[in-house]
Formats: C-alpha cells, sequence, structure tokens
C-alpha cells in the first residue's frame, strides 16, 4: 500500500527558509503530476508548485522565485525548497501524487500534511 510521508516543517522567522520532503513508501506507477498543496484555516487548499513526469514545473504566482520543487527518484521522494518565507505562506502543506491513465486506474494520494509557520 502506497503512503506518502511529509517532513520538514515547522516554525521559521519571516525570510528564512525550509526544504519539505515527502517519501514515498512504496511503488507508483505511472506517475502524472506531482505536487504541494496548502491549506490554511479558513480557506481553500490552493496547489503551490507542481512537477510533471517530464520534469514541467509549474508555481502560483504568490511563491514564484522563492519554492522549487524537485524530485529524487533513486529516493521515490519530491521536495519542496522555500525560500524567503513570507507569513502569508503559513499553512498545512499536502504532498499529491496524480497517476493513472490507459488501462492503469487513476489514483491521488496524499501526504498527511506537515505545518509551516513563518512569524513576522
Amino acid at each position: 500500500q502506497v503512503q506518502l510521508v511529509e517532513s520538514g516543517g515547522g516554525l521559521v522567522q519571516a525570510g528564512g527558509s525550509l526544504r519539505l520532503s515527502c517519501a514515498a513508501s512504496g511503488l507508483i506507477f505511472s506517475i502524472n503530476v506531482m505536487g504541494w498543496y496548502r491549506q490554511a484555516p479558513g480557506k481553500q487548499r490552493e496547489l503551490v508548485a507542481s512537477l510533471t513526469s517530464t520534469g514541467s514545473t509549474n508555481y502560483v504566482d504568490s511563491v514564484k522565485g522563492r519554492f522549487s520543487i524537485s524530485r529524487d527518484n533513486a529516493k521515490n521522494t519530491v521536495y519542496l525548497q522555500m525560500n524567503s518565507l513570507k507569513p502569508e505562506d503559513t499553512a498545512v502543506y499536502y504532498c499529491n501524487v496524480n497517476s493513472g491513465g490507459g488501462l492503469i486506474p487513476r489514483r491521488d494520494y496524499w501526504g498527511q500534511g506537515t505545518q509551516v509557520t513563518v512569524s513576522s
């Protein structure tokens, strides 16, 4: 059974950096997109960054130039490097993997969430 385990969250001062990790415990076939979402209390979940199987990346405007998504295939891990953090980045961050297509059923896998708090 596939599980995504997140780590790297915590408390950081504005302007600081954090790196989130998301490690898959099992095999995921036919990955389409890997992404990081975040959700703050009272707000809807927001797609922050995505990485396709071909290496294409995309970011929400508010984090462009500050965040970077990457993957280590050997470690089966996806990362989110967050620099120049702002208080408005405070949220629970979730790793997501979308897979499937053709004869392979579509599946979405989610991490348990990791809290990122940026102090003023």
